[in-house]
């Protein structure tokens, strides 16, 4: 076929075992990641047949023969759900993962996104940039750290006891991670001041990326920095919060075990035993690693099953979701 005159040249197709030789570094690379996954993503998941086995023993070997002649639990395997459903602290464990995680969305979702076009209004750079390293300083500290950190602030003779006394608020000093009442809100806030400017980041991206000739037009229609945010940045970066969303919907029951952790005592333990804790408790410290995979294998399916929901409800109200 002859080419037209104001036409591109064609170019022929490569085959493709041409294609992954000349790539074959790229390949390298890519089948790197593959088998990574394999080993720590795919592989593992044989383990959650322990979920439905009658009592799984840890010195038993996966790929052995005595696991393979394990009984399998009652009522075809799924005894150690119903288990878990009829335990006594169902209600409470799920109480407190719940509160947790909906507090967390609701200020520690928000609040980043708030932060983040807050702080992209500030004009001078150097000021902005201090505070931003401030704010995600703390994200790179560990929860062992920071846990040691507000039990001692926290303590009768903490940091914040004393604020507080000083201020009037308070007569003589409270042991805050004594009582449950305080729990959840320890948890929020502390989590707050680790992530907020670390969470802040990707939707700075996002708004750094938003066309600035948008907002010379505004400005020439006359509208004000708040106008400028509610009608051209808030639905330029729509896209970036409503996947953000979606994840934060997805670990709804994750509850940051690292955190919870190092801020659970027995004085707390009916507001701080979430599920990440409780299936700790039950393996570690219980040893029942059956009941504990069918526990964990719950939280996962239930976690599918919202991630999956809060994808449909996104693409249907402003057509962005992950799949």
């Amino acid at each position: 076929m002859k080419q037209k005159n104001n036409e591109l040249p064609l170019v022929p197709k490569k085959s493709f075992w041409v294609r992954l030789r000349e790539e074959k570094y790229l390949q390298v690379m890519a089948l790197l990641g593959i088998v990574w996954m394999l080993i720590f993503n795919y592989i593992p998941m044989y383990g959650i047949l322990i979920a439905f086995k009658k009592n799984f023993f840890i010195t038993t070997p996966l790929f052995s023969k005595k696991f393979f002649t394990t009984p399998w639990a009652d009522h075809h395997g799924f005894q150690h759900f119903l288990n878990f459903f009829k335990d006594e602290e169902f209600f409470n464990v799920m109480a407190n993962t719940l509160g947790i995680s909906i507090l967390k969305l609701i200020f520690n979702f928000t609040l980043p996104i708030v932060f983040a076009l807050l702080l992209n209004e500030v004009r001078n750079v150097k000021f902005k940039k201090a505070v931003q390293t401030i704010t995600y300083m703390p994200h790179f500290l560990s929860w062992v750290v920071l846990g040691g950190i507000l039990t001692t602030w926290l303590g009768e003779g903490g940091l914040f006891n004393e604020l507080l006394i000083k201020m009037g608020i308070l007569d003589e000093g409270v042991a805050f991670l004594a009582y449950p009442k305080y729990f959840w809100g320890i948890t929020v806030i502390s989590d707050l001041w680790k992530e907020l400017g670390w969470s802040a980041i990707i939707y700075l991206a996002a708004i750094s990326g938003i066309d600035q000739e948008m907002y010379e037009a505004a400005k020439v229609d006359g509208a004000s920095r708040w106008k400028q945010i509610w009608t051209i940045t808030l639905p330029s970066i729509a896209p970036t919060v409503t996947i953000m969303f979606i994840l934060a919907v997805g670990g709804l029951l994750n509850t940051n075990f690292d955190q919870i952790l190092v801020l659970n005592n027995p004085l707390n333990a009916p507001r701080s035993n979430v599920l990440d804790i409780f299936v700790y408790q039950t393996a570690m410290r219980g040893m029942r690693y059956s009941y504990a995979s069918a526990i964990g294998l719950f939280k996962s399916v239930i976690a599918f099953i919202l991630l999956f929901i809060a994808n449909q409800v996104t693409k249907k109200l402003n057509d962005t979701s992950l799949f």
